[in-house]
């Protein structure tokens, strides 16, 4: 296929304009037709894989990529959709995110506000935890290697390098970006997800100051410091950055493996914790992302829920503190929603006579979604303590994916046949 040919069609998707382009491959918007849908496709440089020196492992990257097709499926993981091997022509399909990398926020002159890189620090390590449950480690960490998505979303791309648990597979060394490479990695040592702990560690510090926690003029230099010496803590370059995220780059960041995060969980839990308690997003708003995350995830309605999952409630959900007093529902009033109470407790009236107490974790106003023709309500709800309440609008809930709809459909059913159970209690007398 001639060099015109192609920037008119790759495979069956239509070039719309390129992108970008690579030291292996550049990359373009295309147009899926079958899918209706833009696309990024990374065309591989021929010439890469008759390279005499490194042939192979460009080989091996793009295989390594290609095998993951159609495997992460995560809201911070830019989806790989497809990937074609021919004879003179190889390349990768993707998600097509729109905003660029966070390269341009990782310079003192485009640097985000701290509340926001937190917030985008928390999705990676929730989306880094969800390929580590697969087996995967990505490698190659670097703002290069994560797309922004707007407002504090962000998806992890170029899967290339990765290490997949496989005991056919032998860790291929000389790869990933120095810069950001862990001290085990840089020494060759045996890898898991704690070298992307660190990595992870150092894109952080490098989106909160604008610079690298390591300056040298080559790589021998750049190694020892990796090995050898403490970076200054990012306040020293940005004061208004509390001691508590400077504890938690430290701790990422950490050069002896006791002493860094043993698990994904640690560190989303630090960032969540220090954001809540430093008030980091009293400007912005008053739920932040994490909060959410981590309050879902904490509710035994949603304890069946994956991750992707929890993340889809959380953004078709609305949140709100309510004082005591309020009155959440009123009886009579069409039910366009449920809520579940994350914080605090409500009471359930009718007619001035007390039906139930609720408190944190307890679902309350259902019968609008479980109604399929709508259902009036049947009571008032008022709230006792100030409290924090998840809205779900029943409209929301049915576009949401047939995963999602499911694991309420469950969490209602079981729901339902404790009620029940009980109710047979009381009246048994027992």
């Amino acid at each position: 296929m001639s060099e015109a040919q192609l920037r008119e069609l790759i495979g069956k998707y239509r070039v719309v304009r390129k992108l970008g382009e690579g030291a292996t491959s550049e990359v373009f918007l295309c147009n899926d037709p079958f899918n209706r849908r833009d696309v990024a496709v990374k065309l591989v440089f021929e010439e890469i894989f008759s390279d005499p020196s490194r042939g192979r492992l460009f080989e091996k990257l793009f295989i390594t990529e290609a095998s993951l097709a159609g495997k992460l499926a995560h809201p911070h993981i830019c989806e790989i959709y497809d990937a074609v091997a021919e004879d003179k022509l190889h390349y990768i399909v993707m998600e097509f995110v729109n905003g660029g990398t966070l390269e341009k926020y990782s310079d003192p002159q485009s640097l985000l506000p701290v509340d926001r890189v937190v917030e985008m620090i928390f999705k990676c390590t929730r989306a880094l935890d969800f390929a580590h449950q697969m087996g995967i480690t990505h490698r190659d960490l670097k703002p290069a290697n994560i797309l922004y998505a707007g407002g504090t979303d962000v998806k992890i791309s170029d899967f290339g390098a990765a290490l997949i648990a496989s005991g056919e597979q032998t860790q291929v060394s000389a790869i990933g970006s120095p810069a950001y490479m862990s001290p085990q990695q840089v020494k060759e040592h045996p890898l898991d997800h704690r070298t992307d702990i660190y990595s992870l560690g150092v894109v952080m510090y490098h989106l909160l100051t604008g610079r690298l926690p390591f300056q040298a003029s080559n790589n021998f230099s750049l190694i020892y410091q990796i090995t050898n010496v403490d970076a200054a803590p990012p306040s020293s370059y940005r004061p208004e950055i509390p001691a508590s995220i400077d504890a938690i780059v430290k701790r990422a960041m950490a050069k002896e493996l006791e002493e860094r995060y043993a698990e994904w969980e640690d560190f989303s839990l630090d960032l969540a914790e220090a954001f809540r308690n430093e008030n980091l997003g009293a400007q912005t708003k008053e739920f932040a992302d994490s909060d959410k995350f981590n309050t879902l995830r904490s509710l035994p309605f949603f304890e069946n829920f994956n991750d992707a999952e929890i993340w889809e409630v959380a953004r078709f959900s609305t949140w709100r503190q309510c004082g005591s007093g309020e009155l959440l529902m009123k009886e009579g009033e069409p039910g366009a929603f449920f809520c579940i109470l994350a914080d605090g407790q409500i009471k359930v009236t009718k007619n001035g006579k007390l039906l139930n107490l609720l408190r944190t974790g307890e679902c309350f106003g259902e019968m609008a979604y479980l109604s399929k023709s709508g259902q009036a309500r049947g009571a008032d709800v008022t709230v006792m303590t100030d409290a924090k309440i998840i809205s779900v609008p029943t409209e929301k809930l049915a576009e949401a994916s047939d995963a999602c709809r499911h694991k309420f459909d469950r969490a209602f059913m079981q729901i339902l046949v404790e009620r029940l159970s009980m109710a047979n209690i009381r009246l048994s007398g027992v």
